[in-house]
């Protein structure tokens, strides 16, 4: 099955899940946001969806860090 992730098609094996795709990316599960087929996906639903050929994902994934400061732009 092809998926377009980010703008890029890959594939997978079926049957998949979005919860069992995030996995395959070796993805924290709780550092991410979903939006499938232009719909942002709650995370308590991503075990219960199937994925299918031709579904468009974008996956959002949070980083921290910074100084903990703001400056002023110069």
């Amino acid at each position: 099955m092809e998926l377009v992730i980010n703008g890029e098609a890959r594939s997978f094996d079926l049957p998949l899940t979005l919860a069992g795709l995030l996995e395959q990316l070796r993805m924290k599960q709780d550092r991410v946001a979903v939006e499938l087929n232009r719909a942002i996906v709650p995370r308590e639903k991503w075990g219960e969806i199937s994925l299918s050929e031709g579904d468009r994902l974008e996956i959002v994934h949070f980083v921290g860090g910074g100084s903990g400061t703001a400056q002023e732009p110069s």
